[in-house]
């Protein structure tokens, strides 16, 4: 649905360069947007494009708004804008309210006004559904378990028996929540499983991407706080706590018993080993192993960039010596310190 321009400027914080009563219909890149289409601006490394767009509107910074060929959405955090502004143009379907006749709900569940249940769901005994939530096709909502209001399920996500999961959350499909952690003790002749009877909390406004996974607790709860944002395909163990408003791109893990503080940034591939603290306000650059703590804010790394192979070959070699070179030059410096001493005050070498 078409948004005037001095609404959209309204609702959204901006000021607006153009006429108000200009009509956007979607969003668009700068690149292949046209006068029916909004673009924004917030990375200078697409600066170059703003000058050549056709898009009808662009929401950007006041350093930007001098270069812009047509109307402009001036705000201080033009990316922010522009999420909301898109999310108006673009809302999700709309999904049907009731329960779909191929849909499996125990007589002991409970829904609430408005609630959707896709064709294939399976909403076992004693579950809840907050009201407005959308529930996909294929998703199975084990016993017990909780969702909250204005909820998206999306198709074949598990839900584990006694999760409880916040209102406004996004799970993505083939997502799976409350699958058993990995505990297993050893004997003589192999490993024994530990019963994992903890559960997994998650708090409001979380978006849970797909195919990731969080297991559930050993004891107590794996911890999901609010405002927390994961990518697809990341692994979370038993037990862990991520604090409020982290974020984590994909393909990252974290192990058993990790406590990750609050607004957290934390890129793709990243490797948290277990029981570790790391507090608020930490950056985790991609491909990074973090094998300790983390006690202090800031901006931590340890991947090594690609480079030509044979520089590769003849660097790795030398980080296998690294141990014996350290060695070396402390024996070195010792008998450095040595000479000195021995030396008498006021004579040198020469």
């Amino acid at each position: 649905m078409p948004v005037p321009l001095g609404e959209l400027a309204l609702r959204y914080g901006c000021r607006l360069i153009g006429d108000p009563e200009q009509l956007v219909f979607r969003v668009a890149t700068l690149a292949a947007a046209g006068p029916e289409d909004l673009a924004f601006l917030a990375n200078p490394q697409y600066r170059r494009q703003l000058t050549q767009s056709a898009a009808g509107a662009v929401v950007l910074a006041e350093e930007d708004a001098g270069e812009c060929p047509g109307a402009a959405l001036i705000h201080d955090n033009p990316y922010a804008a522009y999420a909301r502004i898109a999310s108006e143009l673009h809302p999700p379907p709309p999904a049907r309210r009731g329960i779909h006749e191929a849909a499996t709900v125990s007589p002991s569940a409970t829904l609430g006004e408005g609630v959707s249940v896709g064709p294939s769901a399976v909403v076992e005994a004693r579950v809840r559904i907050g009201e407005r939530t959308v529930i996909g096709p294929g998703a199975v909502l084990g016993e017990g378990a909780v969702v909250g209001s204005d909820c998206r399920i999306g198709a074949n996500v598990t839900l584990c028996h006694g999760v409880r999961i916040g209102r406004r959350v996004i799970v993505h499909p083939g997502a799976v929540i409350g699958a058993d952690g990995f505990g297993i003790a050893r004997e003589p002749d192999g490993w024994i499983k530990v019963p994992q009877v903890g559960g997994v909390r998650v708090g409001d406004d979380v978006e849970i991407g797909a195919s990731t996974t969080i297991d559930r607790g050993a004891i107590e709860d794996t911890v999901v706080e609010n405002g927390v944002k994961l990518d697809n395909q990341i692994q979370i163990a038993h037990n862990v706590v991520i604090g409020e408003h982290t974020v984590m791109a994909a393909c990252s893990g974290v192990s058993g018993s990790t406590r990750i503080g609050k607004r957290c940034m934390i890129a793709g591939a990243v490797g948290i080993v277990g029981h570790l603290e790391i507090c608020d306000d930490v950056v985790i650059t991609g491909q990074t192993m973090v094998s300790r703590s983390l006690t202090q804010p800031g901006v931590y790394s340890s991947a090594l960039p690609a480079d030509a192979a044979a520089r590769w070959r003849r660097n790795s070699a030398r980080f296998r010596q690294l141990d014996d070179m350290a060695k070396r030059l402390r024996r070195l410096e010792r008998a450095v310190g040595e000479t000195a001493e021995d030396t008498p005050q006021g004579e040198t070498d020469e």
